[in-house]
């Protein structure tokens, strides 16, 4: 699973490379936690991209409350297109998720130690998710996500064994538009990102605390494990 990730590039960054208006107040984020408002690039009937804050959490429109925890965060790309929470959303409703790293946990000799993977070029890049709107009653409209896990390469593997979608650019338009609903179509779009592009390290266990949010979660640090990346 992905239950972590950051989002630091400025507005005007994100705004160049995903093609929207630079996102308002948008502020640094070391330390992106389920249930939290993140920002989402969707296209809707044709019209141009547009930037907004989603709950992470996803919530079908058919459910009939808010769930008090966030816990569909994620959507595996092998049963996401069946799944009942996200077979509708996967058809109509997909998303990009700009990020600029994202965390995963090993755990050695009783220890979880947090690790930061990101692209070698440090730049931002999308990960693949799918949004529903929900709404019951008098209650006000919430839209929620969850970003898309595929299988990880060679360098995740040894630390987890999910990681997140990160869709290249010309694949974009064909993940955002909302007539496009066929798996044999999307699915192949969900592969895993070339190791070789990628990079890992150990990180503070502060990173396991929400209340944490701060560019120190972004150092590297000697593992507090035996773990061994060579």
């Amino acid at each position: 699973m992905c239950g972590r990730f950051t989002l630091t590039s400025p507005a005007q960054i994100i705004a160049e490379m995903f093609g929207v208006e630079p996102p308002e107040g948008l502020v640094a984020r070391y330390n992106v936690c389920p249930g939290q408002a993140v920002g989402v690039v969707r296209a809707r009937d044709g019209e141009r991209r547009t930037f907004g804050l989603l709950r992470w959490g996803l919530v079908p429109h058919w459910s009939n409350e808010i769930p008090r925890d966030a816990s569909l965060i994620n959507a595996r790309m092998e049963t996401v297109a069946e799944k009942p929470a996200f077979r509708d959303a996967f058809r109509s409703r997909r998303c990009l998720v700009p990020a600029d790293s994202f965390f995963e946990w090993r755990t050695e000799v009783g220890v979880k130690q947090p690790y930061l993977i990101r692209r070698r070029d440090q730049k931002p890049f999308a990960i693949a998710g799918v949004w529903e709107s929900w709404r019951r009653g008098d209650s006000p409209r919430l839209e929620s996500c969850a970003l898309v896990t595929t299988e990880p390469n060679e360098l995740v593997r040894p630390i987890h064994d999910r990681m997140p979608a990160l869709l290249p650019s010309d694949a974009w338009d064909l993940w955002l538009d909302p007539s496009v609903g066929d798996p044999v179509r999307l699915l192949p779009l969900l592969r895993p990102t070339p190791a070789s592009e990628m990079e890992l390290f150990p990180v503070s266990p502060r990173v396991n605390s929400p209340a944490n949010d701060d560019p120190t979660l972004l150092a590297r640090e000697p593992p507090r494990t035996l773990f061994d990346l060579g």
